[in-house]
């Protein structure tokens, strides 16, 4: 972590605790991944040091943790091991948008709080087979229909990550009667509701990011905690950012990697470790302009967010700060394995991994494709909007 951008005392002493588990969470992270393993060990290690509360609001009991800080944090985590970085991310994500923006009543949240005190993890359960993610605009499959004072839930969800370890799963679902999508707060021990282990894929595989399976999931009434305006949502979101800052860890890690064994590989063509050799001085000088450009995106957009006079200002940054981090950190791994070589196909090396989940997040929201779009999109309407402000003569 580059000390520039820890800047409280907070920070530095949550920084502190984390590098206390820094050998521990590494040394699961090769099993993690070759054997599809959930980081259940790991979670209940941060759980403990009340992560889970970081970005709960102080006037809750919570540790009142911006984004900035967040994305410190998730960073640095996910550079000991990205599966439990981004699956305790997005419970604190969840829980930092909840707050700001007071989505649910007073007593819910007063609820909600306590129980996140108390090691409640939660998601958003959205994506589906047929729609893929909602910020596609996708209406849901999953429906709830209304039974006297209660809502039946049935549908399934795809790439519910840290389904092990979930206290509450807020799910989305079509409400008929009224034309909406509505978001529900489902408990894990509600009856019917099940995970099917589906997660089988090449990267990121311990986050266990199976589907969730509703067959008629009865919940009270006031378990419909949301009716957005918007079923893909409206505002911005900057606690999506600690989507990219996981990539960003992973990074760093790739890079740290390959920066040692270019200090302590040694060939017998050599007198001296391959560090002097100026194509491998090109391609770290390489990997360390995108991490300071990564870092310099991530954190000016965090910063912006958090900044009152700052954030009504902001429209596709959110996304552009994931889709340059994320495409950073792609470019960072791969020329961290250009400079080992072929060592870095082995199995045993941990940059083969990293290249494997670095793609992951390609495909968490927002995709590149969609932030592209509204770009232009943006541009031209403003254009338009100045054309229109034209008077003729």
């Amino acid at each position: 972590m580059n000390n520039l951008y820890i800047k409280t005392e907070k920070q530095q002493l949550w920084i502190k605790r984390l590098y206390e588990l820094e050998d521990k969470f590494k040394s699961k992270s090769a099993e993690i991944d070759e054997q599809s393993i959930f980081p259940k060990e790991n979670v209940e290690d941060l759980i403990k040091l009340g992560y889970a509360s970081l970005t709960l609001p102080e006037s809750y009991g919570g540790n009142g943790f911006s984004v900035y800080d967040m994305v410190l944090l998730q960073e640095t985590l996910a550079s000991f091991d990205a599966n439990t970085a981004l699956s305790v991310g997005w419970s604190l994500g969840v829980v930092g948008e909840l707050f700001e923006n007071k989505l649910w009543t007073k007593e819910k949240l007063d609820f909600f709080a306590a129980e996140v005190l108390n090691g409640a993890l939660v998601n958003r359960s959205v994506s589906e087979a047929q729609t893929g993610s909602p910020t596609r605009g996708g209406r849901p499959g999953t429906t709830a229909i209304k039974n006297g004072d209660s809502w039946v839930l049935n549908g399934r969800k795809i790439y519910t990550t840290a389904s092990p370890v979930l206290s509450y799963f807020l799910t989305s679902a079509w409400i008929e009667e009224k034309e909406r999508v509505g978001f529900f707060l489902i408990p894990r021990n509600t009856e019917g509701l099940s995970i099917e282990e589906t997660w089988d894929v090449v990267s990121m595989r311990g986050t266990s990011s199976n589907d969730l399976v509703l067959n008629n999931v009865i919940v009270h009434e006031s378990y419909l905690v949301e009716l957005p305006e918007f079923a893909n949502g409206g505002k911005i979101n900057g606690w999506l950012l600690h989507i990219p800052a996981t990539y960003l860890g992973i990074a760093q890690a790739a890079r740290d990697y390959a920066v040692h064994f270019a200090n302590t590989h040694s060939p017998n063509s050599l007198n001296g470790p391959i560090a002097q050799l100026p194509n491998v001085q090109q391609l770290i000088g390489e990997i360390d302009l995108e991490l300071t450009k990564a870092r310099l995106v991530i954190y000016g957009v965090a910063s912006a967010y958090d900044n009152e006079s700052t954030k009504e200002l902001l429209s596709n940054e959110v996304s552009v700060a994931k889709h340059i981090v994320t495409n950073s950190a792609i470019t960072i791994v791969d020329k961290a394995m250009r400079l080992v070589g072929a060592k870095s196909l082995q199995r045993t090396n941990p940059l083969q991994r990293y290249y494997r989940d670095v793609r992951a997040g390609l495909h968490n929201p927002p995709m590149d494709d969609m932030t592209i779009k509204k770009l232009a999109l943006s541009a031209l309407e403003e254009v338009k909007v100045k054309l229109q402000s034209v008077v003729p003569r």
